[in-house]
């Protein structure tokens, strides 16, 4: 990354490779991006978040709006099915998918995504995503009022039944709207989302994360040939 001794200082610049590594640099060099000092465990083990706005502790009761983090999925990995308090925006920079429940048709609807392609997921809807790759998928990934460390960031299957079977969690959670955080409530049927969780769960042991077609291989490859020649050295 040459030139880079121009940055004004406090400006920080990400390079989201094709291979799925990350590298930042700043006035004072460069350096890839790794767990030791810069990664947080993302909802698994083996998935990492760097936060670019908010923080793991972001909720409605400590706001930043939003929280937006790069992630990076594991090679043909993905994370357990899960439902988010807040809607959810998410840029695949590789071959990834997506596993939504559908509750109008009763069945789960896999979404293939490509590099470029941005999905938005609404709040409460169950979902998994994968990265369908043998190289770490690296995804852009914004969440509206809740970080990492929140109860409502992520709620998986156990903890949906874990909630309906518990009376304190028995009334409405509180929703958002485009970005925003209305303060209206929404109930919340946990037995109907661990149902819709589970679904998901049977899908992916059965189907796995999915596999690039020989045309998107073919594509990597001209990508990687591509970022090279055009790239910052």
């Amino acid at each position: 990354m040459s030139g880079l001794g121009k940055l004004p200082r406090g400006v920080r610049l990400y390079r989201l490779r094709s291979e799925g590594s990350v590298v930042l640099a700043d006035r004072d060099g460069v350096r890839a991006l790794g767990p030791e000092r810069d990664l947080l465990r993302f909802i698994d083990d083996g998935q990492f978040a760097h936060y670019l706005v908010g923080d793991a502790a972001t909720s409605p009761e400590r706001p930043s709006n939003a929280t937006v983090k790069i992630g990076i999925v594991g090679p043909r990995s993905a994370f357990t099915p899960h439902a988010h308090g807040g809607e959810h925006f998410v840029l695949s920079l590789g071959y990834a998918a997506c596993g939504l429940y559908d509750s109008e048709r009763g069945r789960v609807a896999e979404v293939p995504l490509t590099p470029g392609e941005l999905i938005r997921i609404p709040e409460m809807l169950p979902h998994s995503f994968a990265n369908r790759d043998t190289d770490p998928l690296t995804i852009l990934a914004a969440n509206t009022g809740y970080g990492i460390d929140h109860e409502d960031y992520a709620i998986t299957a156990p903890e949906a039944e874990r909630r309906a079977a518990d009376p304190s969690h028995s009334g409405p959670i509180a929703a958002t709207s485009t970005g925003t955080h209305t303060g209206t409530l929404a109930p919340v049927d946990y037995l109907e989302l661990a149902a819709a969780l589970r679904d998901i769960e049977r899908v992916q042991r059965v189907r796995g994360p999915g596999a690039t077609t020989g045309r998107e291989r073919l594509a990597a490859r001209l990508r990687r040939l591509a970022q090279g020649l055009e790239g910052r050295r």
